[in-house]
């Protein structure tokens, strides 16, 4: 395969960011993958303490890949490990894989289960990260003549520096954060800003926050374009449909990782799953019970090895997500793997046996007339078994109160598999309304009582 020319320029007029790289054939692009994870194999082998002691200790050494299976036989990275060698080797920890003076970024996970772990990028990672990011602004329709909100935390936050992107593709952009909803409207009116990017939860709950200050989000506004991240529902249909009929805007879905990039995976125009930018990162998509790999469609742990990033190399890490993959090319002409994004492991809940999502619940209350869309699921113990309750809010609807129950009952039980054990229907507005990640579960298993 020849050389791949992947300078940008900075005139775009087509559909394409990078119309060679996006659309590579799928066989040039495994190529190019291999090539790249030889090199970055090596080069976490040779500067990483952490990749050279593990690779060791697994009997594995860079040039024994020679496929892109052999790297099933090489050990996993999770986020237990990442956080142990960081507190081993303070302050980046021993997976770094450079000397820190060559450090120019560090962002931060929330730290909401222990210490907070970091994530270096020297200044040619920075570069790949925002072009990766211009890329996923670009085939959501983002294009230099629009006027962009950043809506997102700047404090230590991987997407914070993401507005770069979006500056890199030309739009004109305005650093609002996580301002209060008044002024973040305030904003957008005033600026008559055409795309913004939020979560989900927020997404909704700024538009509800917008019709009761007597502002009409669809037509007050100039906004076209959301995109959201950090929850599956912009990859929910009914989710999505709700937030759009609201804003009269179309909605894009992205994945983000702080472990690896920012956002790395995104919506075309299509909106038929997430392309993943696959030249700069291998996807694996594992079941997480035996670790073997699955079949396109059909649901798998997400597993992510870095191919360029050498700061702190990721080599299989997992995720803790769980998604499905389709590698067929879309019909938008990009060959990269699209996947959809279910939920994560530890959100899971089992029911008589049955696997079920929070995003599977989301689906089957948005669709449902006569609701808010808002809920939230209680997990307890009954008789040595687990069960579930829902508690939903009446929107405007004319049905009883009886009615929606059984709705609810009736195509929880079709879709899930399961009925819930109550459904109790609550007054618009009773729910908390989050500005960032929405907490929907309450897991009271192991407490005694359902409360």
């Amino acid at each position: 395969m020849g050389a791949l020319n992947l300078e940008q320029t900075n005139v775009r007029t087509g559909k394409y960011w990078d119309e060679e790289i996006e659309t590579l054939p799928r066989f040039a692009l495994e190529a190019l993958q291999l090539q790249r994870l030889k090199t970055h194999l090596d080069f976490a082998y040779r500067n990483s303490g952490y990749y050279r002691a593990s690779f060791d200790a697994a009997g594995v050494r860079p040039e024994d890949l020679r496929t892109l299976d052999d790297l099933r036989r090489f050990p996993f990275v999770h986020k237990q490990i990442e956080r142990e060698r960081q507190l081993a080797q303070p302050l980046l920890g021993d997976m770094l894989a450079v000397p820190e003076r060559d450090v120019v970024f560090v962002s931060a996970s929330s730290g909401s289960t222990g210490v907070p772990t970091l994530s270096p990028f020297t200044s040619s990672d920075f570069d790949t990260f925002q072009n990766n990011e211009a890329r996923l602004f670009w085939a959501a329709g983002m294009r230099p003549e629009d006027r962009y909100v950043h809506a997102l935390n700047f404090t230590l936050f991987v997407g914070g520096p993401d507005v770069i992107g979006a500056q890199k593709l030309g739009a004109l952009c305005f650093w609002a954060g996580t301002v209060p909803s008044d002024r973040l409207l305030f904003i957008m009116k005033e600026f008559q800003a055409t795309v913004t990017w939020t979560t989900p939860s927020y997404a909704w709950h700024l538009g509800e926050t917008a019709r009761a200050q007597g502002i009409n989000p669809a037509s007050d506004l100039a906004l076209r374009r959301i995109i959201v991240a950090g929850e599956p529902g912009g990859s929910i249909p009914a989710t999505r449909e709700a937030i759009e009929r609201l804003w009269n805007a179309q909605l894009y879905d992205f994945y983000g990782i702080s472990d690896i990039y920012g956002a790395c995976a995104g919506m075309c125009e299509v909106r038929d799953g997430l392309h993943l930018v696959e030249d700069d990162i291998l996807l694996e998509v594992l079941d997480p019970a035996t670790l073997e790999p699955v079949p396109d469609g059909t649901p798998g742990e997400m597993v992510l090895t870095t191919l360029t990033k050498s700061a702190r190399p990721m080599i299989r890490f997992r995720t803790g997500d769980i998604i499905t993959a389709d590698h067929s090319t879309c019909t938008c002409g990009r060959t990269h793997v699209r996947i959809k994004v279910i939920g994560r492991i530890d959100d899971m809940f089992i029911i008589t046996g049955v696997n079920v999502f929070p995003s599977d619940v989301e689906f089957v209350i948005r669709s449902i007339p006569g609701l808010t869309g808002e809920f939230r699921i209680t997990v307890f113990d009954e008789d040595h078994l687990s069960r579930y309750s829902l508690e939903v809010e009446r929107g405007e609807s004319h049905l009883s109160e009886a009615t929606l129950i059984e709705r609810v009952m009736h195509d929880a039980k079709t879709r899930l598999g399961v009925r819930p054990k109550e459904v109790k229907i609550l007054e618009p507005n009773a729910l908390p309304r989050s500005t960032h990640k929405a907490k929907r579960v309450v897991d009271l298993r192991g407490s005694g009582s359902l409360t």
